[in-house]
């Protein structure tokens, strides 16, 4: 593997998840308002394991698996 290639990271895939669906929906008027905000849809992630194990099967990230 490359010294740096984030597309092949799924943690990259969970970055993208958080910011297109906790900051980039709600747009936080605060810090504290944004960090409640990735809070929040993390865990709601936690409770979701399907959609975390998905990350892990896409194609160029399947190396992990």
């Amino acid at each position: 593997m490359p010294s740096y290639s984030p597309e092949l990271n799924p943690d990259e895939l969970l970055n993208h998840d958080v910011k297109a669906n906790a900051v980039g929906r709600k747009r936080a008027k605060t810090k504290v308002e944004m960090i409640e905000n990735v809070r929040r849809h993390l865990r709601r992630r936690q409770r979701q394991p399907a959609i975390i194990k998905r990350f892990f099967h896409e194609m160029h990230v399947a190396y992990a698996a």
